[in-house]
């Protein structure tokens, strides 16, 4: 700020301005708060302005939400949105390995799991913290900095913009688990990559790489993450030539199978991963930013995003009622399922034992559940 913009604000500002802010944004554990210098397009510190970042810090668990961090994000968000300092918005995840995979399934199966009335209550502060994002006055900047699955991808989608390094895999995870991916995916992703393509992301659950996700337009811009002898190399895991399969279809983005996967893991094993690219083209959106009207730019978020917003608006209470539902039957099993399994036994129920019993007619008792676990799946083979 030179003398004369000082000279200007001083005179013009009011003595003492009142805090806008919630508060507290800082403070709950699992999320971290930050407001890191803006920069100029030089790449020089920009005095008194700032990016807020909110980080969700849960690495061990894949930085999925427990209530408490869904608590936190909502402060963050406010409290990013109404500073007036405050340039853009960074959400993302610590680590390497994942932006988010979701709710904490150690918390849904040993606290919310059979817990409806509870549940309920947690799906209000999943919507709240939806909205907040969605609300936010500032851009906000989705930096997928790992896995962006289940209700990470949900959240992941309510920002503005995402920007993801190239091992990223992306997806919905809910029928697998005992859920339906309506915490935002329902609403979204038929907006951003049209009916079929959200067909095959909420019902197969099947994930897709961030060169699909590039290609499809559920995110911005990907950029390299792993390093081999000093240098960054794409994806090895991934087909990045424009290939054909035998049927004539394009493989370009998809993951590579048999042979070829194996000696792309090799690869991937020999390099470390890099996310100074990530961060390099994040700072330079938030640049973008810098040299813009700010309320120009929060007018146009408000439009640009009405599609998303009316889409959530119409569903998330219907959507809320249903999952606390859901939580008394097929949640119940499939969170204990994914809490209790290990990589020997396997994280799902018996699918096919569950729909033999419902054919049945069998009703929803403790008595299934516990016949539908993944030990007890192993034991009966």
């Amino acid at each position: 700020m030179n003398g004369d913009t000082a000279k200007i604000v001083n005179n013009t500002a009011p003595a003492k301005l009142v805090d806008h802010r919630l508060g507290g944004g800082e403070n709950w554990p699992g999320v971290v708060y930050e407001k890191r210098p803006a920069k100029d397009v030089n790449g020089n510190v920009v005095d008194g302005l700032y990016n807020a970042w909110i980080i969700l810090d849960n690495p061990k668990q894949y930085n999925s939400y427990t209530t408490d961090m869904v608590k936190g994000v909502i402060h963050a968000f406010r409290d990013a949105s109404v500073a007036r300092d405050v340039v853009a918005v960074v959400f993302t995840g610590a680590g390497d390995q994942a932006f988010c995979t979701g709710g904490n399934t150690k918390e849904y199966a040993e606290y919310y799991a059979g817990n409806g009335q509870e549940y309920r209550q947690y799906m209000r502060l999943f919507n709240d913290m939806v909205s907040s994002i969605l609300a936010c006055d500032k851009p906000v900047i989705c930096r997928v900095n790992g896995m962006r699955i289940g209700g990470g991808q949900e959240i992941g989608m309510a920002a503005d913009f995402s920007v993801a390094q190239d091992l990223a895999k992306f997806g919905q995870a809910g029928p697998k688990h005992g859920s339906a991916a309506i915490g935002g995916a329902t609403d979204f992703l038929p907006l951003m990559i049209g009916c079929e393509q959200a067909m095959v992301s909420g019902l197969l659950c099947e994930p897709f790489t961030a060169h699909q996700a590039y290609q499809l337009g559920i995110i911005m811009d990907v950029v390299p993450a792993l390093k081999v002898d000093g240098k960054f190399i794409p994806n090895p895991t991934v087909i990045t030539d424009k290939m054909f399969d035998d049927w004539g279809r394009v493989c370009y983005g998809k993951a590579k199978t048999g042979e070829e996967l194996a000696k792309g893991k090799e690869v991937l094993k020999s390099g470390t991963i890099d996310l100074s690219l990530l961060d390099q083209r994040v700072e330079e959106l938030c640049t973008k930013f810098l040299t813009t009207f700010p309320d120009c730019i929060t007018k146009s978020l408000e439009e640009l995003r009405k599609p998303k917003l009316e889409a959530w608006n119409r569903n998330k209470e219907d959507s809320r009622a249903w999952l606390a539902l859901n939580m008394m039957t097929e949640a119940r099993a499939g969170f204990r399922a994914f809490n209790e399994g290990t990589r020997e036994s396997g994280r799902e129920i018996d699918f096919v034992g569950l729909r033999q019993a419902l054919a049945k007619g069998a009703p929803w008792t403790p008595e299934l559940t516990e016949s539908l676990m993944p030990a007890s799946k192993a034991a009966a083979e």
